[in-house]
């Protein structure tokens, strides 16, 4: 049988469909990078439980239980701010140096701060805490292109929905040993009542059981992760070039523990670009939606736990640290399970765009559903509709969730090259970190305000759907199609 022909009258989109094998996941790999999913999450989640308790206790508010949402916002801040400031060069320099090392450096830094989280007496102790954090951690830019580095369009898709497996894992675990762990010496003092340490440093406990668990990852990474980065220069080469001052692209070949993608071996040996070279149409959507999105997902991140530990007269439902542990954990395992069983089936019916703009919308319901559930919680006490709102509001925020795995193939498909990946992503992640300053910092504080006698207490509600509408509209300038974009590099 005669193979067909191209000639001038085939379609050239429809090339990409000609293959219909899809690429199997490197497993020798991508279980390395199921694991390196797990530190910020870990981290995260153990903290968020008891930071309000904790602000309480080193008297910064002095008793003012509407100023405490103000100062996690800060908190937030801080790291968000660091990270904006360093991100994108983290991940330029990745594409230089390799993913490996920087990926290792991050990793070291989350443990440092997590550490000294737990032994700071002081808010500013917090600050730098969280600011060597933010500063020093470009793991999640670095492990999605990582990620691209390894896979292709058609099993990236099914990479993504085993992703869920170490966030989930990681967000129940942190969740659970943020609340119940913190202020041992209290909580279980047959255990931990005679140890002076931990009635000094009462969030020690859980801060270390984390720093130790992130610890062991970067060992496992240390000996097991190969660089997926075929050309690679030293870092002092770079520095001699101005690698900080102006883009830089002299690089060399590397001779050992290299992944190379066998399907664009051409691409793989093209030079990083400029940044000025980065700034396309496709990477400024991507750039936009990525934004609004992560405005919105960390400001309500940021209301959610303080929510819960407001007072029920304040306009919150009065939980302590394990119940808040409890219902964050809870969350985890619901998204996780979601995007395990369904998201690859969803990607395959509706594609990402839909999947992207249904997860944005969510966040109408989301937002409605704080004031109803507080308005329950004052009419009725904490019962069966109160819970019902919060368990509703949970399975609502699984399909924003599903924005980040959908948002990682847009970059895939705008980066200008192969060899850009690690600055696009970075790029894109810049835009991502300044929605993260904003969101934290601005809905904290702008709760904290609402809370206050003579002010409106639905303007935090009103603020969040404003994001919201703003999110959606950004999310239109996004593709129907991948290779649209593809297929125009």
């Amino acid at each position: 049988m005669i193979p067909p022909q191209d000639d001038e009258e085939t379609p050239l989109l429809q090339r990409p469909e000609q293959p219909t094998a899809k690429t199997p996941l490197p497993w020798d790999q991508f279980w390395i990078l199921l694991l390196l999913e797990m530190p910020v999450f870990l981290s995260s989640r153990t903290l968020a439980p008891f930071i309000p308790q904790l602000i309480r206790d080193i008297g910064v508010t002095h008793g003012d239980e509407s100023q405490v949402g103000r100062y996690v916002g800060i908190l937030q801040l801080s790291s968000s701010v660091a990270h904006t400031l360093t991100i994108f060069h983290w991940s330029r320099l990745s594409d230089h140096i390799g993913r490996k090392p920087v990926i290792l450096t991050a990793l070291l830094a989350i443990i440092v701060s997590m550490l000294s989280f737990g032994l700071s007496k002081t808010f500013l102790g917090l600050l730098v805490s969280c600011v060597v954090c933010g500063a020093f951690d470009p793991g999640d830019a670095v492990i999605n292109t990582l990620l691209m580095d390894i896979t292709d369009a058609t099993n990236m898709p099914k990479a993504y929905s085993y992703m869920p497996i170490p966030v989930m894992i990681a967000t129940t675990v942190g969740s659970l040993i943020g609340g119940l762990l913190s202020r041992p010496a209290d909580r279980f003092p047959d255990i931990f009542g005679r140890s002076e340490l931990l009635k000094t440093y009462p969030y020690l406990l859980p801060c270390s059981i984390s720093a130790f668990f992130i610890s062991i990852i970067w060992l496992v990474a240390y000996i097991c992760l190969k660089e997926s980065v075929s050309t690679r220069t030293p870092l002092w080469e770079l520095v001699k070039g101005g690698f900080f001052g102006q883009s830089y692209s002299k690089s060399r070949q590397s001779s050992s523990n290299v992944i190379v993608d066998p399907a664009n071996p051409g691409e793989v040996q093209s030079k990083p670009l400029p940044l000025h070279a980065l700034l396309t149409s496709k990477v400024l959507s991507v750039m936009a939606s990525y934004a609004t999105m992560g405005l919105f997902h960390m400001a309500f991140n940021s209301i959610l736990p303080i929510f819960y530990a407001t007072p029920i007269e304040l306009g919150g439902l009065s939980l302590d640290p394990p119940r808040i542990g409890a219902l964050l954990a809870a969350s985890g395992i619901i998204q996780g399970i979601f995007q395990l069983l369904l998201y690859a089936r969803l990607h395959h019916h509706f594609g990402a765009r839909a999947i992207y703009i249904t997860g944005v919308s969510s966040g109408i319901p989301i937002v409605i559903l704080f004031p109803v559930t507080n308005a329950l919680a004052r009419a009725y006490g904490i019962g069966m509709a109160v819970w019902l709102c919060v368990a509703v509001q949970l399975t609502l925020k699984t399909s924003l969730i599903m924005c980040f795995p959908c948002m990682i193939l847009f970059i895939r498909a705008a980066a200008p090259n192969r060899a850009s990946l690690g600055a696009t992503t970075g790029i894109t992640q810049v835009a991502l970190a300044a929605g993260r300053i904003v969101g934290p910092a601005s809905a904290a504080s702008v709760f904290s305000y609402s809370l206050q006698q003579g002010h409106d207490p639905w303007l935090i509600y009103y603020f969040l759907i404003g994001i919201v509408f703003l999110a959606v509209g950004t999310s239109l300038l996004l593709p129907r199609d991948l290779s649209v974009w593809e297929d125009s590099r």
